[in-house]
Parts: C-alpha cells; sequence; structure tokens
C-alpha cells in the first residue's frame, strides 16, 4: 500500500507536503481533546473480530516463521558442509590435489561463468523485491510480504497476551483511558496517511515498572505504566507513541528480517568458507566468531539504529500533527540520561547498541523540531506557550545542581567549624537517593548530588 505522494517526508526529514493536503482541518487541538475528554460513544481503534467456523480452518505457516526456524540451521549445515569439505580434501593424495586443481583450472571460464549467473540472478530477485517505504518514500529490500507479517504478529500478540494477562489494566482504568484518546488522536490527526486508517490500533496497558512501549505490525500497542511514570507530561507521552506507531506504519519489521535473511545467507557461504579453509576446529571456531561479530557490529546494529533514527523522524511528524508540543520530544530523551545515571545502567558506545544514544536522539530531534513546528502551525493548532519546555529542563538541572553544590559547601564549613571546635561530629547526611529496586521518577523533581555537569552541554 501506498501513500500520497504528498504525505511523504524527504530525505533528511525535510518537510515537503503541500500545506492543502498536509492534515485534518479540524481546530481541535490535543490540549483541548484532552481537558474536554469524556469516555466517546465510538472508537476509532477497532478490535479485530473472529469469524465463526465449525472446524478450524488450515492456515499456511507464515514465511517469516519457517525463516525464525530454519535460521540456527543454516549455520548447522553450513559447518557441517565446511567441515566436511576439509576432511575430504586432506584425506585426498597428493597426485589427485593436483589432478583436482588442473581439472577447475581447465573449466576456470565455466565456474566463473556459473558464478556470474547465480549472481545475476540474485540481483535479479533483489530487485523484482524492492519497495518503496511508507510516508519516506524511501526505496528498501522487502523479501516477506506484509500478510505474512501480519500473521506472524498476531501469533506474537496473542503470546504476549498471555505473558501479560494477569497484569493488564483493565479498559475502564483512567490510565488505559488516556492512552487510548491519545493513540485515537494520532489516528484522526493523521487520516491523510493510508496506513494509519489502515491498521486496527487496539491498546493494551500493562501494570510494570519497566520504562517500555511497543507496537507490533498488526497494530497491538502495549504501554507499561511505567513509561506513564517517566513522561512528563503527554505531549511526550504522544511522541513516544507516535515513534512506535511509525515502526508499525513504515514496516521496520519486515525490512530488518528482509535484511538480516539476506546477511544470513550470505553468512552461510562464508561460514562454510571459513570451515573448509581453517586446518583446525579451533581455528574454525574463533574465525566463525569473528564473522559473527562483524556481521552484528556492521549490519545489524547500524541498521537498528538507522530505523530507530526515521521512526523518531516520523513519529515528531505524527506527533506534530496531533498538535502536541513536539518540543518536547527532546526533554525526554534528557530525562531518559539523567535517569540512566541515577539507575548507576553503564555507558555503552553507541556503535554497540541496537538504538542511537540519548545525545544524538536529542541532537537530530533538535534539528527536526523547527520543521515539524512548521508543519504543526499548518494544521490549525492552538498556540503552543512561548516558554521552551527544553529552556525550563535546561534552567530547572542548573538551579538544582546550583542548589546542591551550595548544599554541600555549607555542610563542608559546618563540618570545618565543629572540627576546630572539637564538638563530636554526627554522622554525615547523604542526600536522598532512590531506594534500590525503586526507580526513580522523572516527572517529578530530580534529587541526587551526582548529576554531572555534563548534562548541561546542551
Amino acid at each position: 500500500m501506498r501513500t500520497n505522494s504528498s504525505s511523504y517526508l524527504r530525505a533528511r526529514g525535510s518537510v515537503t507536503v503541500p500545506p492543502s493536503c498536509l492534515c485534518l482541518r479540524s481546530r481541535l487541538g490535543l490540549n483541548s481533546s484532552i481537558t474536554a475528554f469524556r469516555p466517546p460513544a465510538h472508537r476509532v481503534i477497532v478490535q479485530s473480530t473472529r469469524e465463526f467456523h465449525s472446524s478450524g480452518r488450515l492456515r499456511a505457516v507464515p514465511a517469516p516463521l519457517i525463516w525464525l526456524v530454519l535460521k540456527p540451521l543454516q549455520k548447522l549445515v553450513a559447518i557441517i558442509l565446511g567441515r566436511s569439505i576439509r576432511k575430504w580434501w586432506m584425506a585426498l593424495p597428493d597426485n589427485k590435489k593436483q589432478l583436482f586443481r588442473e581439472w577447475t583450472w581447465r573449466r576456470r571460464w565455466h565456474l566463473l561463468g556459473a558464478v556470474s549467473g547465480l549472481l545475476f540472478f540474485i540481483s535479479l530477485l533483489f530487485l523484482t523485491h524492492l519497495d518503496e517505504s511508507p510516508i519516506t518514500g524511501r526505496t528498501r529490500l522487502l523479501l516477506f510480504s506484509k500478510e505474512a507479517f501480519m500473521e506472524l504478529a498476531q501469533s506474537t500478540a496473542e503470546a504476549y497476551m498471555e505473558e501479560f494477562k494477569d497484569s493488564l489494566i483493565a479498559p475502564s482504568d483512567p490510565r488505559h483511558q488516556a492512552v487510548e484518546l491519545l493513540v485515537e488522536t494520532l489516528v484522526k490527526r493523521n487520516k491523510d496517511i493510508g496506513e494509519m486508517s489502515a491498521v486496527p490500533w487496539t491498546v493494551h496497558v500493562v501494570d510494570g515498572p519497566p520504562i517500555n512501549a511497543f507496537v507490533l505490525p498488526n497494530g497491538e500497542i502495549f504501554v507499561f505504566t511505567g513509561m506513564l511514570q517517566a513522561v512528563a507530561d503527554i505531549h511526550q507521552l504522544v511522541f513516544i507513541l507516535g515513534h512506535e506507531m511509525a515502526h508499525a506504519l513504515i514496516g521496520h519489521a519486515a525490512e530488518q528480517a528482509s535484511l538480516s535473511h539476506v546477511v544470513d545467507l550470505l553468512s552461510v557461504v562464508l561460514l562454510t568458507a571459513i570451515w573448509a579453509i581453517c586446518p583446525r576446529d579451533s581455528l574454525a571456531l574463533l574465525g566463525q566468531w569473528i564473522q559473527g561479530k562483524l556481521v552484528q557490529f556492521l549490519f545489524d546494529r547500524p541498521f537498528s539504529r538507522k530505523l530507530e533514527a526515521e521512526a523518531d523522524q516520523v513519529g515528531l511528524q505524527l506527533a506534530a500533527k496531533a498538535c502536541a508540543d513536539v518540543r518536547a520530544a527532546t526533554v525526554f530523551w534528557q530525562q531518559m540520561e539523567i535517569y540512566d545515571q541515577l539507575s548507576g545502567q553503564p555507558t555503552i558506545p553507541e556503535w554497540l547498541s541496537t538504538h542511537p544514544s540519548h545525545q544524538n536522539r536529542v541532537r537530530q530531534l533538535d534539528r527536526l523540531v523547527p520543521e515539524a513546528l512548521e508543519l504543526r502551525a499548518r494544521c490549525d493548532c492552538p498556540a503552543l506557550p512561548e516558554v521552551d519546555p527544553r529552556v525550563v529542563f535546561y534552567k530547572s538541572v542548573q538551579l538544582l545542581l546550583d542548589k546542591i553544590e551550595k548544599q554541600e559547601l555549607m555542610e563542608k564549613e559546618e563540618k570545618i567549624e565543629k572540627e576546630r571546635s572539637g564538638v563530636m561530629l554526627p554522622l554525615p547526611q547523604s542526600h536522598p537517593v532512590p531506594a534500590q529496586g525503586s526507580p526513580p521518577q522523572l516527572g517529578g523533581v530530580l534529587v541526587t548530588s551526582a548529576l554531572p555537569q555534563t548534562l548541561l552541554s546542551k
């Protein structure tokens, strides 16, 4: 399915959408719709229904599921084949080895032609499976159909529902209704995107501490209450929901599986060669480990970071058209950076991660915010407050650091005075820190003496 070319985002986040067909001309903004919230009689979010059959229907196994099952078998076959070739070659007498080399040289052009034909058919397969990404218009490789991934997503959703069955919040809960209303607002305000109306969005709120939210390709939205506690306002939550919905709209799951499939097939050839050439199994195991790490750090993780950055870009546009304050998106990732430091999570280089670093996300979103604000203004949204939430956050952290610095200085002076007077000192009082197992609330006041000055580099 394609969207109108007028609704595409061009490369590098430039917004080139004509104002006439950009968004729905509704004067109802996000703030007013939340303030005047009433449980609506009809939801845009449609629960999928099951047809009645006297006997169960036989369904073909989804192609992605077959690939997931065969993926580990590919490596096993490659190892066995490569090792068998090595054993066969080592067992050959020297004269037969020489005869084989001469036979190979005489037929080198035939072998070269066979390899060239194979490469031609592989290239033809790739060219016939090129697709244009919705919204962004980016050319990509898709080996799996959307329908096949929908079946796999439905099975995954059923597994998640079974896993979270004891922690799902009732639809009548205000938290569930709030998330559902925000999703409904995003859907209504982005109806010019064909995929948005084609997906039956369904909300599930899970009572759990993880700061997480995800959307399956079939529109099943899972939001943890830990995420609801982490965001400072609904504008941040709208951006997070837009980011996750963008993954489903663009079809990132099918795209990532397609690339992994191609890389795995090429890796099988390389793995067979490694086990055939290496003289010992120990060297072959080392070569296999190096090959796996190279694939991971040169293909899988960089591509995953690329998809995350694209979801940030599209999610920001969806939030802008839903009349959210898109400036709050960068504040959320700054809050997450503070949370990671407060919770003692180790900082790893970005090239080792599947997601961009918080700092890079802040920089990218800051570049996209001006265009998103222009997009928001063209959608007849209410005017935003003049106070920038990014400035408010920066000043709040600065004031907090100044207060902590003054408090530490006063404690130090008090300690020196008491030492001079010879008075026994009480145990020093430490600044309040989050208790073990209870993460700090990002939406509230941050109280810590460990906030580094690097957070103010922006």
